[in-house]
């Protein structure tokens, strides 16, 4: 609180005739990560759920500090229960059940946090620091002890245009393609 009263230029105690604590303010910013989240909507539930999932992606990409609080709030806002009630609208009316819908939702927030989590984890953000990393694994990798590690990297991760994060959307769709294939009745 002494941070953010330093950085709107007030004393922090003045900020409690606004708010009731922290939790106030951390709820409040939480929202606002929702608002920014596109709304699963239209008939294509799976188009629908892709959508949504590349759009949180997107978002918690570019606040990192989000995800560990994201379905932690206990007063949730408008705009998180906007979005849980269109993320299960969209899977109810497509014929999930009830508990299905549970399933897929959590499954697909596991997924998408994890992914971005592990994401955020990596030493190297540009395919260029990739071939970097790459190049100094290389240089002290064994081969014959590590054929498929050299083989990916040569083949696949320091090759032009590769993107870690193109694979959030290749694991998506699997798990998009096992919902269909499990849920939708």
């Amino acid at each position: 609180m002494r941070r953010l009263g330093q950085a709107l230029g007030v004393e922090a105690m003045s900020l409690y005739n606004h708010i009731a604590s922290k939790q106030d303010v951390l709820d409040g910013l939480i929202d606002l990560v929702f608002g920014e989240i596109g709304l699963p909507g239209g008939g294509d539930w799976k188009a629908a759920m892709r959508q949504r999932a590349i759009s949180a992606h997107q978002v918690l990409r570019s606040h990192r500090w989000a995800i560990g609080l994201m379905e932690s709030r206990a007063q949730p806002g408008t705009a998180n229960l906007r979005h849980h009630e269109a993320v299960l609208a969209c899977l109810r009316q497509a014929g999930f059940s009830v508990e299905a819908a549970g399933h897929a939702y959590s499954l697909l927030d596991s997924y998408i946090y994890g992914f971005t989590l592990n994401e955020q984890s990596l030493p190297f953000e540009s395919s260029q620091d990739i071939v970097e990393l790459g190049t100094r694994y290389l240089r002290e990798l064994p081969v014959q002890q590590y054929p498929y590690l050299f083989e990916f990297l040569v083949k696949q991760a320091m090759q032009p245009g590769y993107s870690y994060t193109n694979e959030f959307e290749f694991g998506l769709d699997l798990i998009l393609d096992g919902l269909e294939r499990t849920a939708v009745k």
